[in-house]
């Protein structure tokens, strides 16, 4: 048994909390007579930026699952709790001590998803002059190697040429070498709003019975980190395989027929309306892509389900996470250093306790306060496009959402902050800024009735914030978007704008700042 190993063992096996997949490339060819396979929750992967109790929560009782599934295939796990007295504190320190405690011949681990873990795991083994092996991610569908040979040559980057050789590549959604429906893309289906009548027939995601371990987990997060914000009441998640595969049919019976449709859509008191809620599952690698991807096609193939809801879904899947995951390991480091809009202000404090007047970010932080969860939209063209308009740093709002959404891992958020959400990439990600005013909002959902804002005005006492901020964001980036071709009816109608008219806007805008700095 690993436990009663004698030092030195043969491979020291690292599985990190983001990687809890059983047929991990880093368990291949385990030997447990003579390798360690080896995990720790750390109190810094919680504190590095301030995350929301429900994120510390689903890590750590996924990672204690994944421990345990480990121990029923007979394969031990040297295992530290967060909770352990001699606990270190910090992924580096414990890895040192099992590296002094075992002295292993190797360290085996499957590359990390985040660069700072990659350096730190990279820096330890070379300080402590251990041989490191660093496999390959099999649970993605796109190489690193691909995906520079995907880049090579290219003079721009967009999402839709890689999706259309992904699809061509792994053959979904594809007839006789064609893309099903002869159109590679239907996003024009897939922004519709639900008008007054409000949504109809949504089925809750199925809630998953708490069990021993995850409960111990809650208490023990309440209780470690019992200033972090977030609430835990609300814990929906899948925290095993099973319970992520159990997921992913409830989606596909019940919301997956409306998803398509409706995926650009908010509606007030409704967190998830027809969304999947599989991207946390994914991302910890409880579910496979390649089983997401085949299941959602079969529902297509038996009718039920329509084509624009598997494509968009798919789209999702095969298209933007292995994208910015591409996009990702192509440009890090210096991605994040990346500012191309020079932005400077701090992130206002109504995101970390949803303290506003306007009714869309009440909305949206407080679902997200509450869950730890907010759609794609809602992030993008609420809580985001705010920032944007507003004029956050770039890491502050990369910090935000590394932080509040339990999802969020480096290589998927980071690249949907900095080049979706606030063009901080300079158009890496997007070929221009998701700027909108508050007739948008108003458009996509409901949260503007009974708002005290008026969208359709930009300065006075109705004024809607995302309007007035909305012009003075064109103005003030006027040179650099002038250019844009996406951009020409946007400059247009600022245009139209006499310079009294901006010297308002100017002004209503510096007055909305300085309330929410």
């Amino acid at each position: 048994m690993a436990r009663s190993l004698r030092p030195p063992v043969r491979h020291l096996v690292v599985i990190l909390g983001d990687q809890l997949d059983l047929k991990s490339a880093a368990l291949d060819g385990l030997d447990i007579q003579h390798d360690a396979v080896w995990m720790a929750e750390v109190a810094e992967e919680s504190t590095y930026v301030w995350s929301h109790k429900a994120r510390i929560a689903l890590f750590l009782a996924a990672m204690r699952h994944y421990r345990d599934a480990l121990h029923e295939r007979g394969i031990p796990v040297l295992y530290r709790q967060l909770d352990d007295p001699d606990n270190l504190g910090s992924l580096p320190r414990e890895l040192e001590g099992a590296v002094h405690r075992l002295k292993p011949q190797r360290i085996v681990v499957v590359e990390p998803g985040e660069w700072r873990v990659k350096q730190f795991m990279v820096e330890t083994a070379r300080r402590l002059t251990v041989p490191m092996e660093m496999r390959e991610d099999r649970h993605f569908l796109c190489t690193h190697e691909e995906f520079s040979e995907h880049v090579a040559g290219r003079k721009q980057l967009r999402m839709e040429y890689f999706y259309r050789q992904m699809r061509r590549k792994k053959g979904i959604l594809m007839h006789d070498g064609q893309p099903e429906g002869e159109k590679w893309n239907f996003d024009p289906e897939n922004r519709s709003s639900f008008g007054s009548e409000g949504p109809r027939g949504v089925r809750q995601p199925r809630a998953f019975s708490l069990d021993a371990t995850t409960r111990e987990v809650l208490r023990l997060v309440e209780k470690a980190f019992a200033s972090h914000p977030g609430r835990l009441d609300h814990f929906v998640w899948p925290v095993t395989p099973g319970d992520a595969r159990r997921a992913l049919r409830d989606f596909i019976t019940h919301r997956l027929p409306s998803f398509g449709t409706y995926q650009d859509a908010m509606w007030s008191g409704q967190p998830f309306l027809y969304h999947s809620l599989l991207s946390s599952a994914l991302n910890l690698k409880l579910l496979d892509p390649r089983d997401v991807l085949e299941e959602v096609e079969a529902a297509y193939r038996s009718g039920k389900a329509s084509l624009n809801s598997v494509e968009g879904f798919i789209r999702q899947i095969l298209g933007w996470r292995e994208y910015v995951r591409g996009v990702y390991w192509q440009f890090m480091p210096e991605y994040l250093d990346r500012n191309a809009l020079n932005t400077r202000i701090r992130l206002p404090k109504l995101y970390w306790n949803a303290e506003t007047d306007m009714n869309c970010l009440r909305q949206v932080i407080g679902q997200t306060l509450d869950y730890g969860y907010a759609h794609h939209i809602q992030r993008l063209m609420v809580t985001g496009l705010f920032a944007l308009l507003f004029g956050v740093e770039p890491r502050e709002v990369h910090r935000w959402y590394l932080a509040v959404y339990v999802d969020a891992v480096e290589w998927v958020e980071l690249p949907n902050t900095f080049g979706m959400s606030q063009f901080a990439d300079g158009g890496i990600m997007a070929s221009k800024p998701y700027a909108a005013s508050g007739k948008y909002i108003e458009r996509m959902s409901n949260y503007c009735e009974g708002c005290r804002y008026d969208p359709s005005v930009s300065c006075g006492d109705k004024a809607c914030p995302f309007s007035t901020l909305y012009w003075d964001f064109l103005d003030r980036h006027r040179a650099r978007l002038a250019g844009n071709q996406r951009m020409r009816m946007q400059a247009a109608n600022l245009s139209r704008k006499s310079r009294s008219e901006l010297v308002s806007i100017q002004r209503e805008a510096e007055r909305i700042r300085n309330k929410y700095s």
